[in-house]
């Protein structure tokens, strides 16, 4: 078995996935493991809701792993997303002094400021520049620029503190390193979109089974990302309405359903089997299917910018589960009249693999795919006793392993990385100590200026006092002099 290889976990709302991949020379990927577990109970439209539950389940995918790789696991890679991320933009602005010319450190303070903006229960986890304004124009790199004024225009990636404590805290309970936390939808849209896309601008629309995400591009940039709390599982809820199960409803979805049917093409006395004894109308379920379809594809439409409607001459580009239902990109083109249309159902990199749920090439493994693809440092721990049981309660656990990667300040993180606790942790730290050094030395300094003004006030004093002893001597002496001179 390899020794070197990287783990990435994504906490989807219907399954927990856990892979293990070796990145070889040549740039292409080996996938060595996969492990799929239920979800659906604790985490939901990507928010955990039961961190006892997702625990145990992050410890048990990295068990199985173990198992199958035969080898310790130090570390995982983590996507981070869910129905409450949400971009906002914000404006930075730098003072400078006339003709000053921006320095890199400029940018970097701008970053910054950014980053440490404050908003009510909200985490940033990934800040997008748009671009900077330099006095009164637009541009990409200002370093370099003379000019008085600069300013930084950032698109900020949210989270609610609470969803971003719970994550960490659920990796902790599990005794599991996140190795790096990546923004999913980022890393999904470096592994299926291609740079012209991006350039020329585009939406991509990730079809999950509780959520659909909407990334937009335009000049390579990211310019809005929103998480819409609708997905392929509310057609199968509405389906189930029939007076069926769920389990039922899933499977009439997946034989029947279509995103998109012409009026003609119905069979008004087509009967859909339901199960040996019940079937539906064909005409009811197409319109069923087509109405949540149809409200997926509006709240889609409506979260594309308008200053960027006219500007996707890259097209719509639709991954994810839902983008398996039949006529779906015909559905989205009646919709938005954009005629260019791509379904991505697998990722850019090379992959090779004998496992079924890879190999599928269905659109389900991309972000998990794209989160193997982002990971750059080894999880490879020992090898392990290949007679040992893993899951005996008894064994021993290692304890947790410390992060092989040195805390980044924000302006020192690369797009859609998002900062770790044990990270922020770790900056906080290092903020408290730099505030307490500089505490201290501002206290060395007020206590030595409060030193020289005592000893300067003495010397006055002492002055002061000499003065006065020398006046009452020459007092003495005129005194004396004039006595004598009125005796004469």
């Amino acid at each position: 078995m390899a020794k070197d290889f990287i783990v990435a976990i994504e906490l989807g709302s219907s399954k927990m996935t856990g892979i293990a991949g070796k990145k070889n020379l040549d740039g292409s990927i080996s996938v060595l493991a996969v492990v799929k577990e239920e979800s659906s109970s604790f985490i939901r439209k990507g928010v955990i809701y039961n961190i006892d539950k997702t625990a145990q389940c992050i410890a048990n995918i990295v068990k199985k792993l173990t198992a199958q790789l035969k080898t310790e696991i130090t570390q995982v890679y983590v996507g981070v997303g869910g129905q409450s991320i949400r971009s906002v933009k914000n404006v930075n602005v730098k003072t400078l002094q006339p003709d000053t010319i921006v320095t890199q450190n400029m940018v970097n303070e701008l970053m910054d400021a950014n980053r440490n903006m404050v908003y009510q229960d909200q985490e940033i986890l990934d800040a997008a520049t748009q671009e900077y304004k330099v006095d009164s124009q637009y541009q990409m790199d200002p370093v370099g620029i003379q000019c008085s004024r600069l300013e930084g225009n950032f698109l900020n990636i949210l989270w609610r503190k609470m969803f971003y404590r719970n994550l960490n805290k659920c990796f902790d309970m599990a005794n599991v390193s996140i190795a790096e936390m990546f923004l999913a939808p980022l890393a999904l849209a470096d592994s299926v979109l291609t740079d012209a896309e991006k350039r020329s601008g585009c939406a991509l629309v990730d079809l999950g089974a509780d959520t659909t995400t909407v990334s937009v591009y335009y000049k390579n940039i990211l310019r809005h990302l929103a998480v819409i709390p609708l997905g392929s599982n509310n057609i199968t809820k509405d389906i189930a309405s029939l007076q069926m199960e769920e389990s039922q409803a899933e499977q009439m979805k997946l034989r029947y359903a279509s995103a998109w049917t012409e009026n003609g093409d119905i069979d008004n006395s087509l009967k859909l089997t339901i199960d040996s004894e019940r079937s539906v109308d064909s005409r009811k379920f197409v319109e069923i299917v087509e109405g949540r379809v149809q409200e997926i594809i509006e709240n889609v439409w409506y979260q594309v910018p308008s200053d960027y409607t006219d500007r996707l001459l890259g097209g719509l580009i639709i991954t994810g589960g839902g983008s398996n239902m039949k006529n779906i990109e015909t559905a989205f083109r009646n919709h938005t009249r954009i005629e260019k249309i791509r379904i991505a159902k697998f990722v850019q990199q090379s992959i090779s693999s004998k496992d079924p749920l890879i190999t599928a090439r269905n659109g389900m493994m991309c972000t998990v795919l794209a989160l193997l693809a982002k990971g750059d440092m080894s999880c490879a721990g020992e090898e392990i006793d290949q007679n040992a049981d893993l899951f005996d309660p008894s064994r021993k656990q290692k304890g947790k392993n410390e992060p092989q990667r040195e805390p980044r300040t924000p302006s020192e993180l690369e797009p859609g990385v998002v900062q770790t606790a044990a990270e922020k942790q770790k900056i906080e730290e290092e903020r408290k100590r730099l505030e307490e050094e500089e505490a201290a030395r501002q206290a060395e300094i007020a206590a030595e200026e409060a030193r020289k003004k005592a000893e300067e006030e003495e010397r006055k004093r002492r002055e002061n006092s000499g003065m006065k002893k020398f006046g009452k001597k020459m007092g003495a002496f005129f005194k004396k002099l004039i006595t004598e001179t009125d005796d004469e």
